[in-house]
C-alpha cells in the first residue's frame, strides 16, 4: 500500500485522502465537486494478500463527466497511474522474493470498478468500456445523419437548377397552383426520398459495424441504458423536424443556383453545417463543451438528432424537447421564406424587380 499510496502522491493531484473505509461517500463528494477523475480505495488486506501470493484488490470509483473521445483523456492517465502501481508492485516482487508465482509477480493487482456518469451507476465497467460502445453510437449516428442532409438537400438544390436550366420551372410557376404547395411537394418529397435513403444506408452501415464488434463489449442495456420506443419516437422527431428544416434551408440556397454545375457549389455551406456537430458531438459531450461552444452547437439544427440518442440515455428529455422546439421554429420560419422567394421573380430571374421612379428634366 505504500508503494500505491507514493506513486499517487507523486504522479496525480490528490484531493481527498482518509484511513477510514466509512468516508467513501465523503471522498465522492469531494471528487465531483473538486471535478476529480477517480477514488481509489486501498483495502487492509492489500499488502498482506500480494505478500502471501495472491492477488490484491483495488477498488477504482470512476466519476465520468463526459463520452466524447477526448472526454476520456483523465481516466485514461488514472488508468495509466494504476498501470505504473501495478509495474512497480511487480519489480519489487521479482526483486525481493525469487519463488513467487510468475502469474502473480507479472499481475500482483486487480481492479474492481465502479463507474459513476451523469446519476447512473454503473457497477464492474470502467470509463473505457462506456465510452468505446458510446462512441460507436455517436460515430453512427452522426453519420447517417450527415448522409441524410447532404443526399437530400443535394437532391433539392439540383432538382431546382435543372429546372432553371431545363427551362421547366417557369412552367411549374405558370399553372393555377400555390407557391405554398409547390414549396411543400419539393420538401415532402425530398424528404420521403432522404428518409428512404436513410433506411437503407443505416441497415447497410450496421452490418458493417457489427464486423468490429468484440466479446470484451458492455451490454449497457443490463444497465438499464436503452431507449424506450417513447424515446425511439422522440428521437424519430427529432430527425424528421430537422430534416425539414434542412430540405427548406437547401430550397432557398436551390433560388441562388444557376444551372446545375453551380448547384454542387452551393451545397457546401449544408455540408459543412452538418459536419461541425458531426465532428464535436464524437470527441465532446455537450455537457462539458465550454459555453460558446454549447450556443454553436444548439444553433446548428443538425446537431440536435446527433445528440438525441445519447441524452436520452440519461434522461436528458429537456435537452432533446428543447431541441425539437427550436428545429421546428427554424424550420417554419424558413418555410415562410421560402414561400416568399416563390413568390417573387428572383426565382426565375435570379433579381428582384426594383421600382424605378422617373423625373422630368426642366
Amino acid at each position: 500500500s505504500n508503494v500505491v499510496t507514493s506513486i499517487l502522491d507523486v504522479e496525480s493531484k490528490v484531493v481527498f485522502s482518509s484511513t477510514n473505509i466509512t468516508d467513501k461517500q465523503e471522498g465522492l463528494r469531494k471528487l465531483f465537486q473538486e471535478e476529480g477523475v477517480a477514488l481509489i480505495v486501498i483495502p487492509k488486506n492489500f499488502t498482506q494478500n500480494i505478500e502471501t501470493g495472491r492477488v490484491g484488490n483495488l477498488r477504482v470509483y470512476w466519476i465520468m463527466r463526459g463520452a466524447g473521445i477526448m472526454d476520456s483523456i483523465p481516466s485514461n492517465v488514472v488508468s495509466n497511474i494504476l498501470s505504473l502501481i501495478n509495474t512497480n508492485i511487480s519489480q519489487r516482487l521479482i526483486q525481493n522474493n525469487a519463488s513467487v508465482n510468475a502469474t502473480i509477480a507479472l499481475h500482483p493487482t486487480v481492479r474492481n470498478e465502479t463507474t459513476y456518469f451523469k446519476g447512473k451507476e454503473l457497477v464492474g465497467v470502467s470509463p473505457d468500456r462506456v465510452i468505446s460502445v458510446l462512441s460507436s453510437q455517436s460515430t453512427f449516428i452522426p453519420i447517417v445523419m450527415m448522409m441524410i442532409i447532404i443526399t437530400a438537400g443535394g437532391m433539392v438544390i439540383s432538382s431546382m437548377a435543372l429546372e432553371k436550366e431545363n427551362k421547366t420551372l417557369e412552367t411549374l410557376l405558370t399553372l393555377p397552383v400555390k407557391r405554398t404547395s409547390i414549396v411543400a411537394g419539393k420538401i415532402i418529397a425530398s424528404a420521403l426520398v432522404g428518409l428512404l435513403l436513410a433506411t437503407i444506408y443505416m441497415l447497410g452501415l450496421s452490418f458493417y459495424m457489427r464486423s468490429f464488434q468484440f466479446s470484451g463489449g458492455v451490454n449497457l442495456a443490463t444497465y438499464g441504458l436503452m431507449l424506450t420506443p417513447q424515446e425511439l419516437f422522440l428521437v424519430g422527431v427529432s430527425l424528421f423536424v430537422t430534416l425539414i428544416s434542412a430540405l427548406s434551408l437547401c430550397m432557398l440556397l436551390g433560388v441562388f443556383a444557376r444551372n446545375y454545375k453551380s448547384a454542387q457549389t452551393l451545397t457546401f455551406p449544408i455540408t459543412m453545417l452538418a459536419l461541425i456537430p458531426m465532428f464535436i458531438t464524437m470527441f465532446k459531450d455537450f455537457g462539458t463543451l465550454p459555453f460558446a461552444l454549447k450556443i454553436l452547437v444548439f444553433a446548428i439544427p443538425f446537431s440536435h438528432p446527433m445528440m438525441a440518442p445519447r441524452a436520452l440515455l440519461f434522461d436528458e428529455y429537456l435537452l432533446v424537447v428543447a431541441g425539437i422546439l427550436y428545429v421546428s421554429f427554424f424550420a417554419l420560419v424558413t418555410i415562410v421564406i421560402a414561400v416568399q422567394v416563390f413568390r417573387t421573380d428572383r426565382l426565375v430571374t435570379g433579381v428582384t424587380k426594383k421600382k424605378r421612379f422617373f423625373g422630368r428634366r426642366r
